[in-house]
């Protein structure tokens, strides 16, 4: 390749990149020095572009390769990363492209990461086995892996995980004597906190077999073994009829596919008179869900629009009674676990390798850049048969904690 052909295939490839990612306000430096700045903006960061291959890459799928060749060493970032990622997905915004090898990668995703009952586990397996003492080292002491509830911008993360459990039980109205089943229940912090701070008998569902361990150990140390069953299963085999179905976490693990299924299983084990509650990532529309965060952090994941997430309640005769949206709360909880996780990263390189740790550094700026500009959504659905009309008039009990005899924050500022 002449000096000519190498300049001028370098300029195309460059122009391509900065076409797809909407001429961010990030600096771009070449492996031989050539830099590309957009006008008239001052660049918030810099990214080191190392090789041939990687501009190539780039360009033809971006939101693919930036984690293939992040993760793998080849491109280094200056600057603060969530606050770069989120400047580059408000400048791409709109420039979704139609080509045919990201199409073509997540169709191949999605037929071989499908939600089968095998296909789950192995899906859920890849994540959430891990090693419980990795996610130690970042979550809060209870490990709670989903979305906190901050009310009031200086909350801990572990204050604001216990304010999120309270949030979620107040919401279905739980009562002492309550049987719930939890479909997805993570290390079980959910689970242990309806039957020690609500009086509930709850029958939990997970198919990851460190986090049941762990559950069950907890159990038995806390002496609620008699309250708490763990049930490493399937949520397709939950049988059974209970006053309250609790899912955190879970719905973007079922698959669109899916959903019929899962407003049948819950049509099936609700009394009459019974509860239920979705808690899940979303999106404002339907689109494609990263390849690189399908592939490397979350096969088989897909965060649904709130307009598709109603397909499992409305074949079913289930009756959405509250929707709430906590997408700044999710920003939020992933700063604490972003900041944990970088306290921590040397621990992280020596358990598990250095790559690993760009790949998790990555993906948790990513999320909290997601959740700050709105390419993501934390939606929480409260439903319950269409039948049931013992179904609170107001909102108030959110918002009170008559054990606690304290009111909480109907509203908070929006959070850097």
């Amino acid at each position: 390749m002449t000096a000519h052909v190498q300049v001028g295939s370098k300029k195309w490839l460059l122009s391509k990149l900065l076409a797809a990612i909407g001429y961010a306000p990030v600096r771009i430096v070449l492996w031989d020095g050539t830099q590309s700045v957009p006008p008239r903006i001052d660049p918030i960061g810099t990214v080191f572009i190392k090789d041939w291959r990687c501009l190539l890459r780039l360009a033809i799928d971006p939101e693919l390769y930036l984690g293939e060749e992040f993760s793998g060493g080849r491109i280094e970032i200056q600057g603060d990363l969530p606050e770069m990622l989120a400047a580059v997905s408000s400048a791409a915004c709109g420039r979704r492209r139609r080509a045919w090898f990201p199409r073509l990668v997540s169709h191949w995703l999605e037929w071989t990461q499908n939600n089968t009952l095998g296909g789950s586990r192995r899906n859920i397996h890849r994540h959430y086995d891990i090693g419980t003492d990795f996610y130690k080292l970042w979550l809060d002491s209870q490990l709670v892996y989903t979305c906190a509830y901050f009310t009031h911008p200086s909350e801990t993360l572990e204050g604001a995980q216990i304010a999120k459990m309270n949030h979620v039980c107040r919401k279905v109205q739980l009562q002492p004597g309550d049987t719930v089943v939890e479909a997805g229940c993570g290390w079980g912090a959910l689970a242990l906190h309806m039957a020690k701070c609500y009086g509930a008998r709850v029958k939990a569902f997970n198919i990851s077999h460190e986090q049941i361990v762990y559950a069950r150990e907890r159990a038995v140390r806390e002496g609620l073994s008699g309250q708490v069953e763990f049930v490493e299963d399937d949520y397709r085999n939950i049988t059974g009829k209970f006053d309250v179905f609790m899912s955190v976490g879970m719905l973007e693990h079922v698959g669109l596919g899916h959903y019929d299924e899962l407003g049948e299983i819950i049509q099936r084990c609700l009394k009459v008179t019974g509860r239920g509650f979705l808690h899940f990532i979303g999106r404002n529309r339907p689109m494609r869900f990263s390849p690189w965060i399908r592939r490397r952090i979350f096969p088989g994941a897909y965060p649904p629009s709130l307009r598709q997430s109603l397909e499992v309640f409305e074949a079913h005769d289930l009756s959405v009674l509250d929707v709430e949206n906590l997408r700044l709360h999710y920003a939020q909880t992933l700063k604490h676990w972003l900041d944990r996780f970088e306290r921590s990263s040397d621990k992280v390189a020596e358990m598990l390798g250095p790559s690993f740790v760009r790949t998790w550094r990555l993906y948790l700026a990513g999320s909290t850049a997601a959740f700050r500009v709105g390419t993501l959504q934390l939606f929480q659905i409260f439903f319950a048969p269409a039948a049931n009309h013992q179904v609170p008039w107001t909102r108030a009990h959110q918002y009170s904690d008559n054990r606690a005899g304290r009111q909480e924050q109907k509203w908070i500022p929006a959070m850097s």
